[in-house]
């Protein structure tokens, strides 16, 4: 059976995700809601999706590593600011 790179990506994503539902079972520092996954998915499987997009669109790798990177940088952007609060925004975690 051959693995697709789309379900690869989305793969790494759930496995990304299931690392704070094992956490919780074990420690209590770790409380997410199900409004938490849930943010966390739509970011984690669009990051994929959009990745996905970048690959089969765009045909220089130096290109398709500009454009991951740029997504990428943006999700863990948009991650810390929901975790701690990194510019102070409305919505952000603390």
């Amino acid at each position: 059976m051959k693995i697709t790179r789309l379900t690869g990506i989305m793969l790494a994503a759930t496995a990304i995700l299931l690392v704070p539902a094992f956490a919780m079972m074990f420690t209590e520092e770790v409380d997410w809601q199900a409004n938490d996954f849930i943010i966390a998915a739509i970011g984690l499987f669009g990051t994929g999706a959009m990745i996905e997009m970048i690959f089969r669109k765009i045909k220089t790798t130096k290109k398709r590593i500009l454009y991951a990177s740029i997504v990428l940088g943006m999700l863990f952007l948009v991650w810390a600011e929901l975790a701690v609060g990194v510019f102070g925004t409305p919505f952000a975690g603390s």
